[in-house]
Order: C-alpha cells, then sequence, then structure tokens
C-alpha cells in the first residue's frame, strides 16, 4: 500500500475518534457547567481547553458558550469537532481510490451538514448527531471492509485516539475538585453505564469505575482495550521477527504504557490520576509520531542512482 494512502486511513480513523470524544467530553462537562452554580466558570473553561489542547487569551473571561465555539465549531481549531470532521473528509478525498462510495458519502455529508453556530437549546442534540455520524462512519467500516491493511491502518489510529480520548475524558475528573463529575456522569458519556452495571452489579465507587474504564480488556472504550488492539494492528501490519525484545519503537512505547497500567494497584493509579493520564496521553502521541516515521515517511527525498558498469 502506498504511505500516502496509508497515512490518510491512519488519521480518517483518528478524526472520526477525536470528533466523537470531543463531543462526549463537552456534552458532559458544558451540561455540568450549566446544572452547577457554584462552579468557576471561567476557571472551568480554561482547565477544560487545556486539557484538549487549546489555549484561550488571558485577557477576557471565558464562558460555556466560547468553549462550544472554539471546541465545536471553529473550523480553524485543530481540537474542534468541526476541523475533525473536516480533516476527515479531505483524507478520505485524497484516499478516494481505497475508500468506499458509501464512506466516502458519509464524512462528505457530515462536513456539508456541520453548522456553523449552535444555538444553547440545542447543543445536547448537536452532540448527539456527532456522536451518530462518527458510529455511521466507523459501521460502515466495520461491516463492509476486508480485515486487510486498510483496515489495520484505520484501526490502529482509531485506537490511539480513543485510548487518549478516555484518558483526556478522565483527566477532567479532577479539574474542579468536588464540583467535577462524578463516576456515573463518565461512565453514561463513554455509552459505559450499563456495560460497568452488568460487570460490577452495584453503585459505580470511584475505584471500580476507574478500574472498569482503564483496565477491562473487554470494554471497547477502556484505555487498555485501545492500546492491545493498538498493538494488535501493528503486529499484523508487520509480523515480528526478531528473536529477541521488541525493536518498532511504537510497539515499544505501547506496550510500556499497557504494562505501567496493568500491573499497577488501582488504588495507586487513582492517587495520580492526572499524571497517570498524562503519560497515556504522552505515550500514544509519541506512538503516533514513531507509525509516521516508520510508515509515512515525508522528508525522504528521492534519489538517483545510475546504472553500474
Amino acid at each position: 500500500m502506498l504511505s500516502r494512502i496509508a497515512e490518510s486511513l491512519f488519521w480518517i480513523g483518528r478524526y472520526i475518534e477525536r470528533s466523537d470524544g470531543t463531543a462526549r467530553i463537552l456534552d458532559v462537562h458544558l451540561q455540568l457547567l450549566l446544572e452547577d452554580p457554584w462552579i468557576e466558570e471561567d476557571l472551568a473553561c480554561r482547565s477544560l481547553l487545556s486539557v484538549m489542547g487549546s489555549d484561550a487569551s488571558e485577557d477576557t473571561t471565558l464562558t460555556r458558550q466560547d468553549v462550544l465555539s472554539i471546541l465545536a465549531v471553529d473550523r480553524s481549531e485543530p481540537a474542534s469537532i468541526a476541523y475533525s470532521l473536516g480533516a476527515a473528509r479531505e483524507n478520505a478525498r485524497r484516499a478516494r481510490e481505497i475508500v468506499s462510495t458509501e464512506l466516502w458519502e458519509c464524512l462528505n455529508t457530515t462536513r456539508a451538514r456541520m453548522p456553523r453556530k449552535v444555538s444553547s437549546d440545542k447543543v445536547h442534540e448537536f452532540f448527539g448527531w456527532v456522536r451518530e455520524r462518527s458510529a455511521l462512519a466507523v459501521g460502515i467500516i466495520e461491516s463492509a471492509t476486508s480485515r486487510d491493511e486498510a483496515w489495520q491502518f484505520f484501526t490502529l489510529g482509531r485506537s490511539l485516539e480513543r485510548a487518549d480520548m478516555t484518558a483526556r475524558l478522565l483527566a477532567t475528573r479532577s479539574l474542579t475538585e468536588a464540583s467535577g463529575p462524578s463516576w456515573t456522569t463518565i461512565l453514561r458519556s463513554c455509552g459505559a453505564y450499563e456495560a460497568y452495571l452488568r460487570t460490577y452489579r452495584g453503585v459505580p465507587s470511584a475505584q471500580n469505575a476507574a478500574e472498569f474504564l482503564l483496565l477491562d480488556r473487554l470494554f471497547p472504550r477502556s484505555i487498555l482495550f485501545s492500546v492491545t488492539r493498538a498493538e494488535a494492528c501493528m503486529r499484523d501490519l508487520e509480523p515480528r521477527s526478531e528473536r529477541v525484545g521488541v525493536s518498532d519503537t511504537a510497539q515499544r512505547l505501547l506496550g510500556q504504557i499497557r504494562s505501567e497500567l496493568e500491573y499497577r494497584p488501582i488504588d495507586s493509579i487513582l492517587e495520580e490520576l492526572p499524571r497517570h493520564m498524562d503519560n497515556v496521553q504522552a505515550a500514544t502521541s509519541a506512538a503516533s509520531e514513531a507509525i509516521r516515521q516508520r510508515y509515512f515517511p515525508t522528508n525522504s527525498a528521492p534519489s538517483w542512482v545510475g546504472e553500474t558498469s
């Protein structure tokens, strides 16, 4: 497969998952700001923007509407939903010879229908629409794509982004201290609440909920599940031939963060949850860069090799 095509498929997966994860995080926290009058809105908004990788001017007071504008509909903000949907569509255009007509039409329609402004009474409905469109795109790929390199690159990008977005969501748990979202709210935002109840058969506790979203091997939005799937995709893309260790940088980074979470007591993780989530985000970012250098080299200039006599 051409590196250009592989890169586009990788980023389609990442951008679709990013739009879905951003919608879930914003839905939780903007609703929390609306319902809790004791939260210092400016501080909470700045903290949320920081977690999502966006900055705001120190000269103005931020409101819930400002966060919605920046992270939802601003087409020039790389952390926004509108930017992610546009970028997913653009990458699909670049890989049009591989991308199915059904997926292309889905991404094209989603981008075209993306609003430039969301009224305050339509916020929850808008985030639901983003989740539905993301699920539709993923469903098309899962149900109608051969499990070849195209699917592997798409799933690799999606898995890395999902681990990153779940880590960001968990990091927001301590944004506003006692006024932060409850574990029940976080589980619901991940679509994990009913799966959690079937697993633990009880009211969510901090330890059990964190353990479920961090370490559950069967729930697809847990960090461990996502990292493990990313590792599996990389093994399938290039079966290991070494007799000793792992030479691939991305696999090594993912294996290290997986082991750090998998073999550390959950109480220890909860004590320093923001730090551990920062480590997950750093690992997924470094792994993504290693994958880019390995499979999508952009700086390698073509060289002429003359005939030898």
